[in-house]
């Protein structure tokens, strides 16, 4: 691509992304109420920013729906990513607004004290859904003002920390004492939640209302009867009995509460819920808009510098190609072909000056001396991946994909991945032929096997832990074999099918022939040290999505919704862009020094835009308020391992193939004999 190209690539883009800013498509067709019928409400797995190891809802003492819970998750994604949906014993009706509503009482055993205490110290949340919405927060600052946030849930409980010991003298203790006087200090669960509801009336409607806003204001409230009465929590006496506590008359406030119920063995926990409905002018399909736009946290402005850096190094990139690369290269090729000409005719070749990168060409395209079926294995994987996420995110943008349907993009995601495995198996498939490989059956089951068989491993061992946790993150067996089957007769097959019409076609042909003995290579100079240039290779490209990856990153271990992806999807074509652009410079120079071996160079240094996005993470690990827990960094580090492995195949096998094109064009634009 031409600098002069960039204007119009940028232009395009930035309309696609106005157009999919303004572009919403539901994930389910709206649901209208009439006065008086049921609105459902959903209760999701505990989630903490804090150990990352999501927990059943009703592992904690809560109450359940008469029969018990049932499992009300409907995807293979859902299962994956942790979302394990539940019926709750919340009775809410369109319009009818409720106060003081018992729900049960709960006597705490010694151990589902420690428990329930345990996660509220941990920073679990609840994560509630009616009508296909999460439920947003509303609390109260210090100075009164009430606030709403809409990502994460909203807590379980609260811990007053004035119980306990102070934060420095914490910091003096060991870690087991600090362990004891974080437990030492006084809990409280959230047994009571003020239900708010907004609803819109459509035009057109007669007796049809919609949900467009869920909100949950939690308190938490020692409840005692009137009279002293004295419930054992399953007689049906109890639940007709007025409470104290609370004015059945008026929704309950802040301000209301006397005492907060303090979570200990013994201590008789009643729940309880207001319902409020409140008429709102926010229809139906702008109602995610509140979800998408970050709480307000974040301009979009911070996303429009991300694009424009972005752009700049890939300007820059250009004009660094056009005035060195392509001025450098028309001169040596036109000098070279006279002189070749001029020696024809003389019929003497001692007059044609080979230097540069013209003396390696009958070594340039000499295969791999190491791993050459892993250099074939890991560039089809890469093509696989690349095309599998240019289009799940292109998907996205465009409003299919959306969080409105759980678990919607990791189906998405598997769904292309296994369907691209075509294209990887024919591109190794294709490299390996060019390179005379016989072992061309061990080289597509390698191919077929590589990341996933890697990410099914690392899976498993994190499913098994987290089952060992009691983790609501653990998939079921049922879906793991769905995922095993879908690995073994949808993924695999299609790899070999690739492979089978890549190994029908004729191999790539190359402009030069190679020679039976290898040239030496030449001490470089430091500068174009092959091992400083793959470090400092992936620092342009990476320089250019940063910003994009601490929004990625929030979404995925703070709990933060993350739907601008018209802009991750430019951010990702201007990555590949500078991955392809820097590979070619510097494999250029690499073949100026007379060094051949650029098969792997060429995957090295646009991949090693990787290594940096490992080291960021490791950064950014450490403004996350983690837990101390040994499996909190094995499961950061694992699934951030495995990401960085991914983008290092992308970025290396879209570098090695733009750099191969490079090579064959001004090998094939010299006379060579």
């Amino acid at each position: 691509m031409t600098l002069f190209n960039l204007p119009r690539l940028a232009l395009i883009s930035l309309s696609l992304l106005s157009c999919t800013s303004a572009f919403y498509m539901p994930g389910v067709k709206p649901q209208t109420f009439k006065e008086g019928d049921e609105v459902e409400l959903k209760v999701n797995a505990l989630t903490s920013i804090h150990t990352q190891i999501p927990k059943p809802y009703y592992r904690l003492p809560f109450c359940e729906p008469e029969g018990g819970p049932q499992m009300a998750s409907e995807n293979l994604g859902e299962f994956i990513t942790g979302n394990k949906v539940q019926t709750s014993p919340y009775s809410i009706n369109m319009l009818n607004e409720v106060t003081c509503q018992k729900v049960c009482q709960k006597t705490l055993t010694p151990i589902q004290a420690k428990l329930l205490k345990l996660h509220i110290i941990r920073g679990y949340h609840n994560n509630w859904i009616i009508d296909n919405l999460p439920s947003a927060t509303v609390g109260t600052t210090a100075n009164g003002q009430r606030q709403k946030h809409y990502a994460g849930g909203f807590p379980i409980g609260f811990v007053d920390k004035s119980s306990g010991k102070s934060d420095e003298d914490k910091k003096k203790m060991k870690r087991k004492e600090r362990r004891k006087s974080i437990l030492a200090q006084d809990a409280y669960v959230f047994n009571h939640v003020n239900i708010i509801l907004d609803y819109h009336k459509p035009a057109g409607e007669t007796n049809g209302y919609r949900v467009v806003g869920f909100y949950v204001e939690p308190m938490s409230i020692k409840h005692t009867f009137l009279g002293g009465y004295e419930w054992d929590g399953e007689s049906s006496e109890g639940m007709k009995k007025a409470l104290s506590s609370c004015n059945s008359n008026e929704h309950a406030s802040v301000k209301s509460i006397q005492e907060n119920q303090i979570v200990k063995p013994g201590e008789k926990i009643i729940y309880t819920y207001d319902v409020i409905w409140k008429e709102s002018a926010q229809e139906w399909s702008s109602r995610w808009d509140v979800y998408l736009n970050e709480d307000g946290l974040v301009p979009p402005q911070v996303h429009w510098y991300s694009i424009s850096n972005s752009i700049f190094i890939v300007i820059f990139l250009s004009l660094l190609i056009i005035s060195v690369l392509v001025k450098n290269l028309k001169k040596d090729i036109a000098n070279y072909n006279a002189l070749a000409q001029l020696a024809d005719d003389e019929e003497d070749d001692d007059d044609v000056d080979e230097s540069g990168w013209k003396l390696v060409h009958a070594d340039v395209f000499r295969p791999p001396s190491t791993f050459p079926m892993l250099y074939c294995v890991m560039v089809g994987s890469g093509v696989q991946l690349t095309v599998s996420t240019f289009t799940t995110i292109a998907l996205a943008a465009v409003g299919f994909v959306n969080p409105s349907r759980r678990g919607s993009m990791m189906n998405a995601t598997l769904v292309w991945f296994m369907l691209c495995g075509i294209l990887a198996g024919y591109v190794s498939s294709r490299l390996y032929k060019s390179f005379r490989g016989r072992a061309w059956q061990l080289c597509t089951v390698c191919t077929a096997v590589l990341f996933p068989g890697t990410c099914f491993s690392v899976f498993l061992f994190f499913n098994t832990v987290l089952a060992f946790y009691h983790s609501s993150g653990s998939a079921p067996f049922l879906e793991i074999l769905i995922l095993a089957v879908m690995w073994c007769c949808v993924s695999i097959p299609l790899v070999f099918v690739g492979a089978f019409f890549g190994y029908k076609k004729e191999a790539i042909t190359f402009p030069t022939v190679t020679s039976t003995i290898a040239r030496a290579i030449p001490e470089p100079p430091i500068s174009m040290n092959p091992k400083l240039a793959i470090l400092a290779a992936g620092l342009i490209p990476f320089s250019g999505a940063y910003v994009e990856l601490f929004f990625i990153m929030s979404s995925l271990w703070m709990n933060q919704y993350y739907y601008v992806f018209g802009f991750t999807f430019i951010v990702f074509i201007i990555l590949l862009l500078s991955c392809a652009e820097v590979s070619v410079l510097l494999v250029y120079y690499q073949l100026v020094n007379e060094n051949h071996r650029w098969w792997w160079f060429s995957v090295l240094s646009s991949g090693s835009v990787a290594f940096y996005f490992f080291g960021y993470s490791i950064v950014w690990f450490g403004s996350l308020e983690s837990s101390k827990m040994f499996f909190t960094y094995l499961l950061y580090f694992g699934y951030m391992f495995l990401m960085c492995f991914g983008i290092f195949l992308v970025c290396g096998s879209v570098g090695s193939l733009v750099s191969l094109w490079f090579v064959r064009k001004i090998f094939g634009a010299i006379k060579v004999d």
